[in-house]
């Protein structure tokens, strides 16, 4: 079962994919998917409306043919990344492998659709793409005791791309990275959001990306420095996460800060991948 968000921007409606790819309208159960979805048992409540039939069928293909496909969770009220999280990837940006997890925030107003523009800011030139595992909070974690723990406070997972302007990030920061983060559209989501039991083993996910067919990233969550529950788990020790908040868990080697490829440009397409969470393309341009 898969989770999505069809409609407008900012007038998105709830729906769900079943196991044979037939989509259905979420609305009886639910307004939107978000928090309070997620912290009132939304999730089985969806699947047994589904199973009694008590989801209208809807003719949409949901593939971005028909209405727009918008991240499949609603805006969150905390967007927290995690940098530098896989070895290789610390390695090209040019750092040691980080011996706690780093935590950067971008602005809620960063998320969009899957299939949504991105839009380089005014004054940019170094936007570069990061393929990342978002994990989506479905109960409120406060002083959690272990990585096991932490998984059971997981709703389930998505797909990001965290967007990043490197100038900003790393000449302009101050010391902090998230000026290069938090430009709107510097987060597209999507397209679905899948249940964290259907999902398996989250450190046994091969993700990719591309930039104009061109293959940029390939690799596994696997390779991850600090899984899933390490990260909730050691988040939770300094802040509470709630219901409906998205951790993104770091990128893996092959991006435009390693001195390989060329930095995005308007014009350019990227496109990534998550095994069992879907695929993405944007168009870049300017904004």
């Amino acid at each position: 079962m898969r989770f999505l968000r069809l409609g407008s921007l900012s007038e998105e409606r709830p729906h769900v994919l079943d196991d044979r790819g037939r989509l259905f309208d979420l609305s009886p159960v639910t307004g939107d998917i978000d928090g309070a979805f997620l912290s009132g048992d939304g999730v089985a409540r969806a699947r047994a409306a589904l199973a009694a039939g008590e989801l209208p069928a809807v003719d949409d293909p949901a593939d971005g043919t028909g209405l727009r496909v918008g991240a499949p969770i609603a805006r969150p009220m905390a967007v927290l990344c995690i940098g530098q999280n896989y070895a290789a990837h610390a390695a090209e940006s040019g750092s040691a492998p980080p011996e706690v997890p780093i935590l950067f925030f971008k602005h809620p107003n960063t998320v969009v659709g899957p299939y949504d523009e991105v839009a380089i800011p005014r004054g940019a030139e170094r936007v570069d793409w990061e393929v990342e595992l978002g994990v989506v909070i479905g109960r409120r974690a406060s002083y959690l005791d272990s990585a096991e723990q932490a998984l059971s406070h997981v709703a389930g997972y998505v797909l990001a791309d965290d967007v990043s302007e490197r100038a900003f990030q790393k000449e302009q920061s101050g010391g902090q990275w998230s000026k290069g983060k938090c430009a709107p559209t510097f987060n597209p989501v999507g397209p679905w959001f899948v249940p964290a039991d259907e999902v398996g083993d989250p450190q046994a996910l091969r993700l990719r990306s591309w930039v104009n067919g061109e293959p940029r990233q390939d690799s596994s969550t696997a390779d991850m420095i600090f899984g899933v529950g390490e990260i909730v788990r050691h988040l939770s020790q300094y802040l509470t996460l709630e219901p409906g908040d998205l951790v993104i868990t770091g990128t893996p080697e092959g991006v435009a800060i390693s001195g390989r490829f060329p930095f995005l440009a308007a014009g350019d397409v990227v496109e990534m991948e998550i095994d069992g969470l879907g695929r993405q393309r944007n168009d870049v341009r300017s904004a």
